[in-house]
């Protein structure tokens, strides 16, 4: 057992000599030494710490308080004994609420070596407690230590005085910095660099705030991918209240706000998806009801165009009515097209020819003061697409350059054969021709974010009442319906190119006929049943097969066409039915007649075209379908195929 290290405060060494040689004679192993003034104490304490003090109460220059004070300024856990004459209680209970752990006079030393014992043995309590809460903390500190170093968050503490810093920063932080913690602690605003510059200035805030609310920011990757943190942290006080340090958790919710993000995307998604869905509904009853009306001015026209001799005066007005009919039909189409309400009607097409037909149409709409140029290839490849639907692809495209050019300008039509490894569309594997079509003007040209939005249905960069924004979303559908792709190359100030490419076909190009109306107009008294629920389209109709030698049985609804369907009394060579109706749909009334007289056949006439339609009611591909508004001679023409 080590020796107990004493230290005697005594001016008299005889006195001193006394003490230990009791303190011996009772069994305790010494080491001791005396001093005698305040500095020989200050020093034995700093340079050989004592397990005990034993002063005595009256000292020369100064008293046992002072003693004591001294004990206790040191830091030291050492116990302290007063020995000492004769004093009064009252002085004993001074000293000892002073801190003093005992107080024996000198004429009964019997006391002081169980004195000694007792604080030995406390000391060495108080050691073990000491060194088992020591062990206890540093366990715990590698416990936190081990926790830091391998959780996925960022724990920190940062001290904003005397001077901001970080007092501790785990590992973690090197994946989202690329800064280790000991670059951080030498210099915290590396910590800062490594955020997006709009996020900074809100994180050092909340650091400096009393209340840290939770923050989202963000952050540039050594790998130059962007990672989102979520803070969590609380203010630390000192005793007067001031902040002096913030500590808390960064943690990683990069794939949270990811899933928010793409979840987010998916909603509008589907808010435009309704929203398309509206406006296809809204497109088809409104095409239903002015198809009727073209039908009406179209049959009307046609028929006085016929009626008229080659030189009348009046007949050039008609065949404009007619003309203008035609645009009205176009533009209703385009609404059905945006919609995906009007089906193809795919046709082998030279582009050549099919630029070549509309190029004088696309002059006189964009103006003199534009530039027009077509550079078309004679030897085109043949391509598959509906005729019309191309044709309002070019119509949407030099219109959107004709906007760009208010001033004027140059504008481009271009179409070439492209082989295999020359500009391919994305999921166009294996093909081994493309055309291109290719729309170029000098105009203002696109940033980088309107290029990137320019096929957004609704989107436009022009004012109210200059444009709804579903030209090119419908020139994307047309082109993405037929298996092509497009591209944009712009740049502001330098003008807009616009490529269209489509996979071209190995077979010739097929040329339609022109349908005869003197071939189609002999019906040869066949009876025809005409079901149509708009009179004025009713009565026209009626006009129209009466005229190609039709004898015509009409009707208004479903209802009285089942009547004569079945009446086995009444001849019927043919049924003419519109598709929407309000009792029963045309499809249904031709499986109604299919029934009773299966040789009878049928031709559908609508303003809608295919898919669903209003009611729930399914058209049926099955049954041959002419669209509204039509020709007298397209209608006779498509009877007459049914017939035959």
């Amino acid at each position: 057992m080590m020796p107990i290290r004493l230290l005697i405060i005594d001016d008299s060494d005889d006195d001193a000599l006394l003490i230990v040689t009791h303190l011996r004679r009772g069994g305790l192993e010494l080491a001791y030494e005396r001093a005698e003034t305040l500095g020989t104490v200050v020093e034995a304490l700093a340079a050989r710490p004592p397990d005990i003090v034993i002063c005595d109460y009256n000292l020369p220059g100064f008293s046992a308080q002072d003693a004591l004070r001294v004990l206790r300024d040191s830091g030291l856990d050492a116990s302290f004994i007063v020995v000492s004459g004769a004093v009064g209680e009252e002085t004993a209970a001074a000293i000892m609420k002073a801190g003093a752990h005992d107080f024996i006079l000198k004429d009964r030393l019997s006391r002081l070596i169980p004195a000694v014992e007792r604080e030995v043995h406390d000391a060495r309590l108080r050691l073990q407690r000491h060194d088992g809460a020591e062990a206890a903390l540093l366990a715990s500190e590698e416990r936190f230590r081990l926790l830091a170093e391998h959780v996925q968050d960022i724990i920190f503490r940062y001290r904003l005085v005397p001077e901001p810093g970080f007092e501790y920063i785990s590992p973690t932080v090197v994946a989202l910095t690329g800064h280790k913690p000991e670059d951080l602690y030498r210099n915290p605003a590396l910590v800062f660099s490594a955020m997006e510059p709009e996020d900074r200035a809100p994180v050092e805030a909340s650091w400096r705030s009393p209340e840290p609310s939770p923050l989202v920011s963000r952050w540039r990757r050594p790998d130059g991918v962007t990672a989102w943190t979520e803070q969590r942290a609380v203010a630390v006080r000192d005793d007067d209240g001031q902040v002096i340090a913030v500590e808390g958790i960064l943690q990683d919710v990069t794939s949270r706000v990811l899933a928010d993000q793409e979840r987010e995307r998916m909603d509008r998604e589907l808010r435009q998806t309704d929203r398309l869905d509206s406006l296809g509904r809204l497109a088809g009853g409104i095409a239903h009801d002015f198809n009727n009306v073209l039908a009406v001015i179209m049959a009307y026209a046609g028929e006085l165009t016929d009626s008229l001799p080659d030189g009348h005066f009046a007949k050039p007005d008609v065949l404009k009515i007619v003309t203008a009919a035609q645009h009205a039909a176009a533009l209703t189409r385009q609404l059905l097209i945006f919609s995906r309400l009007e089906p193809s009607r795919l046709e082998t097409l030279d582009l050549a020819g099919v630029v070549t037909d509309i190029e004088q149409l696309l002059r006189r709409t964009i103006g003199e003061d534009i530039e027009f140029l077509t550079l078309i290839r004679e030897d085109l490849y043949p391509v598959s697409i509906d005729r019309t639907k191309i044709e309002q692809v070019l119509m949407n495209l030099v219109m959107n350059s004709r906007a760009a050019m208010p001033d004027g300008g140059r504008l481009c039509i271009e179409a070439a054969n492209l082989d295999q490894g020359c500009g391919a569309p994305p999921g166009s594997a294996g093909q081994q021709k493309l055309v291109s079509l290719t729309v170029t003007d000098t105009g203002s040209g696109m940033t980088p974010e309107v290029a990137q939005r320019a096929f957004e249905p609704f989107f436009t960069t022009k004012g109210p009442g200059q444009g709804t924004g579903i030209g090119l979303a419908t020139v994307y559908g047309v082109v993405k319906e037929a298996g092509g792709d497009i591209k944009v190359q712009s740049e502001p100030g330098h003008g807009t190119t616009i490529t269209v490419l489509l996979p071209a076909l190995d077979q010739q190009i097929t040329r339609a006929q022109a349908i005869s109306p003197t071939a189609a107009a002999d019906g040869g008294g066949r009876v025809i049943l005409l079901v149509e629920d708009e009179e004025e389209v009713r009565e026209v109709v009626k006009r129209i097969l009466a005229r190609g030698n039709y004898q015509v049985i009409a009707t208004a609804n479903a209802k009285d066409a089942l009547e004569v369907i079945t009446n086995s009394a009444i001849l019927i060579d043919g049924m003419l039915t519109d598709v929407v109706m309000p009792d029963m749909s045309g499809p249904q009334l031709a499986g109604r007649l299919r029934q009773a007289r299966p040789q009878v056949p049928v031709l559908l006439m609508s303003g809608y075209t295919a898919g669903a339609l209003p009611g729930g009611t399914e058209g049926s591909d099955a049954l041959p379908l002419i669209r509204k508004p039509f020709s007298p001679a397209t209608l006779l023409q498509q009877l007459q195929d049914i017939l035959t």
